[in-house]
């Protein structure tokens, strides 16, 4: 489950983007309102630079550029995981920061004070990525089979993706991003011959996962090709004569450049890099890994934070979890144990759904739920609609339960809740309330929408990646199903029991992983006796942390930091609480690193008590 932006400047520069945050540097000085001509003269001078800093990333980010806007540029495209993109990209953000630095903060307003603290968060993130050190341990691995552009690519040109395809222009157009592809695809296997070099290699377990992956595009063939899906939507005012053309040439592009290109990385896959690649699946075991693994924890979860002590965390969330979870049991008349119950959930088909269109009445209808108690719980709402659809089948296998792919900042194209009917009888009825709440609403769609709507926001803090921010606020929404009344139905509460339990194992099993030497099946074993999950969830689940170091870490670590800043302002205000006006520090201000985001909301409440003190004297 996540959040799915089709692609990022990370896998264009073979780097390692993670967000808007870097928690080594320092905390920012305390926000100081400013007001006046002043305010706005300093004002206007930090959203300039801001907007120039967004072009220029822009410029430097092609697979961004295409998630965010109708058209491509086919040469800029070619660049990716090139050196000169990457000394680019290095220049502009130590400009970017320079520039920065002769913005006086003290004379912004308040909501400048934050873009300004988060931007500098993110200038001095994003250049140490950049530092030779850590791009020798990140780029000449550049791809793996959680996120990989063979396999994301195909989406992203294809329809429902973000490009359109209502003229012959937009075919011909976009046929030129898809012939330009094969050129990424065989330098990325340059950085993979990189790797072999400097003893810096991928696992054996994520290698043979993206062989499986691309036998299975291979598999389709030309007119199967998930490239050849936008031809199946040839609109009819295009003639049946240029119809064909089009056909003809995006027919030849897959048999003569993009399927000869898969094949040859199949190859070198299989007979080179494979044998050459790691056994062990922790980076702990990996050359330069132990000190790439702290980055990625800090990086991923906004926060200075020990592997050990996350591990730790994840213990004692995990125990309390065991607990409510008991209570539950005993509420849907189980008698046996906690561990007999997952057995029995796992097999019993009554959990289970028996048809795909089983799940999608059940999303519908929690959908309907949640609109109606919107207004109970937020002062706004995202103008975006949001629709609900099953993966693809050629990547349904590889992926989690559900996820969202955010809708066109115009609002033309909505945003879309995928979720996974591979292998039914292992997935479950009992989550669909809590996938929901998590992935559309008012999770991923409600939280990503009200930013990139919000034309008054830094680029940066509109589109922002920041997963503590993005999946922390998605963790945090699943919880509000309780004030909603969504989980009165035992088998409800239990999903959503479940589905905390996984983020809390994540904390255990990523660490372990990565920083304690556990093996696939004991990270398998685990997170089985802990929950009800079935085995291909947890399979899929296991081998995204291989994959993913530390990112499924930003869950739990995010939405703890929501629901403490919650509880702050409930035991600070009392019944002047207010939910509503909660929710909107939260969100108003786009896409904040945690450390920004408790400056802004302890504000708030602070605020906040000093004018009920005030009303009250008065």
């Amino acid at each position: 489950m996540g959040l799915t932006r089709a692609l990022t400047t990370a896998a264009a520069l073979g780097a390692v983007w993670l967000g808007s945050a870097c928690p080594a540097v320092a905390q920012s000085a305390p926000l100081i309102e400013a007001s006046g001509a002043v305010a706005a003269s300093e004002d206007g001078r930090l959203l300039a630079l801001l907007n120039a800093a967004a072009r220029a990333e822009a410029a430097l980010d092609p697979l961004g550029a295409l998630t965010r806007g109708p058209e491509g540029n086919p040469a800029q495209l070619a660049r990716l995981f090139s050196d000169d993109l990457v000394a680019e990209r290095r220049a502009s953000l130590r400009r970017d920061l320079a520039a920065l630095g002769r913005i006086d903060r003290t004379r912004l307003s308040a909501e400048r004070q934050l873009s300004h603290d988060a931007f500098k968060l993110h200038l001095r993130h994003e250049l140490g990525w950049l530092a030779p050190d850590m791009l020798a341990l990140t780029q000449v691995r550049p791809i793996t089979h959680f996120g990989g552009l063979h396999q994301d690519f195909p989406a992203l040109v294809g329809p429902g993706g973000a490009l359109p395809y209502a003229s012959e222009a937009d075919y011909r157009r976009n046929l030129a991003l898809v012939r330009a592809f094969p050129g990424v695809l065989d330098r990325a296997t340059g950085r993979f011959r990189q790797g072999m070099a400097s003893g810096v290699l991928e696992t054996r377990l994520t290698v043979f996962n993206m062989i499986v992956q691309l036998d299975a595009i291979l598999a389709q063939g030309v007119a199967g090709s998930p490239f050849a899906a936008p031809l199946d939507h040839l609109p009819d005012t295009i003639p049946p004569a240029r119809q064909a053309l089009i056909r003809a040439s995006w027919e030849a592009a897959i048999r003569d450049e993009v399927n000869p290109t898969y094949r040859r990385l199949r190859t070198f896959l299989a007979e080179e890099y494979l044998p050459a690649a790691r056994t062990s699946i922790g980076l702990g075991e990996m050359k330069g890994g132990p000190a790439l693994y702290r980055r990625l924890i800090a990086s991923h979860t906004t926060l200075p934070l020990e592997p050990e002590a996350v591990h730790a965390l994840g213990l004692a969330e995990v125990m309390r979890i065991r607990q409510e979870m008991e209570a539950v049991k005993d509420r849907l008349g189980f008698k046996g144990s906690l561990p007999a119950f997952f057995n029995h959930i796992r097999s019993d088909p009554r959990f289970h759904p028996r048809t795909a269109a089983e799940l999608a009445e059940g999303y519908a209808r929690v959908a309907a739920q949640v609109e109606a108690q919107l207004p109970r719980f937020f002062a706004r709402q995202p103008r975006a609609r949001l629709t609900i659809a099953p993966y693809p089948e050629y990547r349904a296998r590889f992926e989690a339960g559900g996820s969202y792919v955010q809708g066109s900042v115009d609002g033309t194209r909505p945003g879309v809740f995928y979720f996974n009917t591979f292998d039914l009888p292992n997935r479950f009825t009992s989550g669909v309330t809590t996938l929901y709440l998590h992935e559309g609403v008012p999770g991923h769609h409600f939280q990503t929408s009200l930013a990139q709507e919000d034309e008054s926001l830094p680029d940066f803090q509109r589109f922002g990646t920041n997963a503590a921010f993005v999946e922390g606020w998605a963790l945090y929404a699943e919880t509000l199903g309780f004030e909603m009344g969504l989980y009165d139905d035992p088998l409800q509460h239990w999903g959503t029991l479940d589905d905390e339990m996984l983020r809390a194992m994540r904390l255990v099993v990523d660490t372990g992983i990565h920083a304690q030497g556990w093996s696939r099946d004991q990270a398998i074993g685990y997170m089985l006796a802990n929950s009800g999950m079935g085995r291909s969830d947890v399979e899929a689940e296991v081998d995204r942390y291989i994959a993913n170091p530390a990112q499924a870490l930003s869950y739990k670590i995010g939405a703890l930091t929501i629901q403490r800043l919650r509880r702050e302002g409930e035991a600070t205000l009392g019944a002047r609480f207010d939910l509503r006006a909660f929710h909107e520090q939260v969100l108003g201000s786009g896409v904040l690193p945690l450390p920004v985001l408790e400056d802004k909301v302890r504000r708030w409440i602070a605020s906040s008590r000093e004018a009920c003190c005030n009303t009250t004297i008065n």
